[in-house]
C-alpha cells in the first residue's frame, strides 16, 4: 500500500483547504531531481550488507561527491 495516496493522508490534506496535493508519477526526475541522486544512491548502495549508519556514511558522502562533481 502506498502510504502516500491512503486515506490517512488524503483526510487530513482534505481538512486544510490553504493545501494543494499534486500526484506526482512515481519516478519523475524531470519534476523532482532528487530521484535521479536517489537513484544514484540506491545503486551504489545495492550489494552491500552494512549493518549499520555508521558502515554506510561513508559510502553515502563519496557518491554525493561524485554527483557533486558531475551535476548533469
Amino acid at each position: 500500500m502506498n502510504t502516500h495516496v491512503s486515506h490517512t493522508m488524503r483526510r487530513p490534506a482534505a481538512a486544510r483547504l490553504w493545501l494543494t496535493n499534486y500526484q506526482l508519477p512515481p519516478y519523475a526526475t524531470g519534476l523532482n531531481p532528487v530521484e535521479g541522486v536517489w537513484s544514484l544512491l540506491k545503486r551504489a548502495r545495492a550489494n552491500l550488507s552494512k549493518h549499520s549508519l555508521d558502515d554506510l556514511t561513508p559510502l553515502v558522502k563519496i557518491r554525493l561527491k561524485r554527483v557533486q562533481c558531475r551535476p548533469a
